[in-house]
């Protein structure tokens, strides 16, 4: 049925007429259309309190727990679009971790965040490309040449929003394959000469 409330008398007189004619029951076109003008005040209250629980029922975004995931009993552990959030049990959430948490919580190279602490956020990253990842280095105000090799991971610390943010940046080095172009990128500093003339 619409739920545009000038049309639920005529839908109301459709459905009626529908209803008796399955149903075999004894009544008029007449009866039909004082059943249908009595019944539209009430439908159109229902009507009313279903759209305004509409807001109410509409979809929020929230995290799901994945049941593979558990917590040590220190951390709330959720999962949300691939990214596994652990969060220390007494974190206030309005800290500033948690602030940093909500801005790239959702990005969607994020696949795993950690705060023990207020004032300090672990941040793992996927990047697909050199450019998202200095995409990431100037989001924590991270200078390249602070970055380490951590097998097939970089890592580096910056800060935002009052927070430590601890990044790690998985399958980088593969990234880094062509020196020259990273250089050039300003990701990492330019090698220097180990034997001077």
């Amino acid at each position: 049925m619409s739920q545009d409330p000038r049309h639920v008398p005529h839908k109301l007189h459709a459905a009626l007429h529908m209803a008796t004619a399955l149903l075999d029951l004894p009544l008029t076109a007449a009866h039909l259309e004082v059943l249908a003008l009595e019944l539209t005040g009430p439908v159109r209250a229902l009507i009313a309190e279903a759209v305004a629980g509409t807001s109410d029922d509409s979809p929020v975004q929230y995290a799901i727990a994945d049941p593979s995931i558990t917590g040590d009993g220190e951390f709330e552990v959720t999962e949300y679009a691939g990214c596994v959030t652990r969060i220390g049990l007494d974190v206030d959430l309005d800290s500033p971790a948690g602030t940093v948490k909500d801005k790239v919580q959702r990005q969607p190279d994020t696949t795993g965040i950690e705060i023990r602490d207020a004032h300090t956020i672990a941040v793992t990253v996927e990047p697909g490309s050199l450019d998202a990842w200095r995409w990431w280095l100037h989001q924590f105000g991270i200078d390249p040449a602070t970055v380490k090799v951590d097998g097939t991971a970089m890592t580096a610390t910056g800060h935002k929003d009052g927070a430590d943010v601890h990044l790690r940046g998985d399958g980088v080095t593969a990234l880094y394959a062509d020196r020259d172009a990273a250089e050039l990128m300003c990701l990492i500093a330019p090698a220097t000469s180990r034997s001077r003339p």
